[in-house]
């Protein structure tokens, strides 16, 4: 069995100065890492940075940087410069979002993303090395660039920043495919929606053959507290936005997973509900048993005793997403038992 490490989401955390705080806290507090994410609102680098200056230890996180928002030389410049200022603290974790936010927010087009995400990790490795000129021909990315209406004056590079080739790439993953990629090409796997009891039904198969040292961290709802239906409905909307609404009615992964699961009646009824306009509904129709199933939740004594079955698996580091301070506080004092 792995040693199973414990790392912080910021998400949720409020603005940019509550990410930096609460990541104090946390180092104060002897968790391993912490990690920020990115949407439309906060970068997922730029609160990395402050936090770097104002801790000594703690592993500094991105869960998720979209791959399409910027190109495979700026995110290795991104994280050779964080490398550096944090002593090589960072893992950088990296996913393809989903068109709504890459063509809705960043005015680009959402197009074969496993292909993307493979040259992009070959790209920014070599420059992340920063041992020789990045030069890179595929179909999505070519560096540097000679297509239609190129000047003809681009010429190879290398960083002149020092390299940093040890630095840890997690790849968001839920659909097989994408789960086999992470497994192929990146250094560990960033998952949602992670069953203790039932991940092997749907990610057995394809992690099966990852590397030693392959790093499973998925982000896990927390909310704690003596009243265990009020800890319960503050995560049943999280769970049916996914399910119901992260994707279409054709292709949601998240849908997906929860029938490999054995939930297939409750996925297809909270999706029903959701994309009607009732989330309200949707989210009442998240049982009490899949809350229990894909978070922690309820009494401190309670998480105690479910933390046994996510320290019984393969994953590597979870990461706890609390619902509130409160939450954050509790759950610390229940991992540190």
């Amino acid at each position: 069995m792995p040693t199973l490490d414990v790392g912080l989401s910021l998400t949720g955390s409020g603005g940019p100065r509550q990410m930096v705080e609460r990541a104090v806290l946390a180092e104060e507090r002897g968790v391993d890492s912490v990690w920020t994410s990115e949407a439309w609102g906060s970068d997922a680098y730029t609160p990395l940075a402050a936090i770097a200056a104002r801790t000594k230890r703690i592993g500094l996180g991105t869960a998720i940087a979209q791959i399409a928002s910027r190109s495979p030389g700026a995110t290795a410049m991104t994280a050779l410069t964080l490398q550096e200022l944090s002593e090589g603290r960072l893992r950088l974790g990296l996913g393809v979002s989903g068109p709504q936010v890459i063509e809705g927010w960043h005015g680009l087009p959402f197009s074969r993303p496993l292909l993307a995400t493979r040259e992009y990790v070959t790209i920014l490795r070599s420059a992340l090395a920063a041992d020789q000129k990045v030069s890179f021909e595929g179909e999505v990315y070519q560096v540097p660039f000679r297509g239609k209406g190129a000047t003809g004056l681009g010429r190879a590079l290398r960083s002149t920043l020092p390299g940093w080739p040890q630095t840890p790439i997690l790849i968001a993953a839920i659909g097989p495919k994408n789960v086999a990629l992470a497994v192929e090409v990146a250094d560990g796997l960033l998952p949602y929606l992670w069953s203790p009891t039932h991940w092997a039904r749907a990610w057995g198969k394809s992690i099966a053959g990852a590397p030693t040292g392959f790093q499973i961290a998925p982000t896990v709802f927390v909310a704690i507290g003596d009243d265990l239906e009020r800890c319960r409905d503050a995560v049943r909307p999280r769970l049916a936005l996914h399910v119901g609404g992260m994707g279409s009615r054709e292709k949601n992964f998240y849908k997906d997973l929860l029938v490999a699961y054995g939930y297939e009646a409750e996925a297809q009824k909270i999706q029903d509900l959701f994309l009607s306009g009732d989330r309200t509904g949707a989210s009442a129709a998240v049982s009490d048993h899949l809350v229990d199933e894909l978070a922690l939740v309820g009494s401190l004594e309670r998480v105690r005793d479910q933390l046994d079955a996510w320290r019984d698996g393969p994953i590597t580091t979870m990461i706890a997403e609390p619902m509130d301070e409160s939450s954050l506080v509790s759950f610390l004092e229940a991992w540190n038992r």
